[in-house]
């Protein structure tokens, strides 16, 4: 997944769907910014409308978190030796 332009916001929100369901928005807006998933290259819409709820939830919230600071890092704790450390979940470059 990129960081989204302000283009991926806004272009969708003239789309019919989005017009007549705001609530398909997030399935525009992540088959935009979804460079990859799985073995997957091309992703759609399509691709995007038959991910379950779970994987659509998880996604959505990752666009959030790396749109909001432009970080892919994941604060966390090891559940061994209870240190603190944080994961990079998207690779440099990509």
């Amino acid at each position: 997944m990129r960081l989204a332009t302000a283009a991926d916001e806004i272009l969708p929100m003239k789309d019919p769907k989005v017009q007549a369901n705001p609530a398909y928005l997030r399935i525009i807006i992540l088959s935009r910014v979804i460079t990859k998933l799985g073995k997957l290259d091309n992703i759609n819409t399509k691709v995007i409308e038959g991910l379950f709820a779970s994987d659509l939830a998880y996604l959505q919230n990752f666009y959030n978190r790396i749109n909001a600071d432009g970080s892919g890092k994941i604060h966390t704790v090891c559940p061994k030796c209870e240190h603190d450390f944080e994961v990079e979940t998207v690779p440099p470059g990509i």
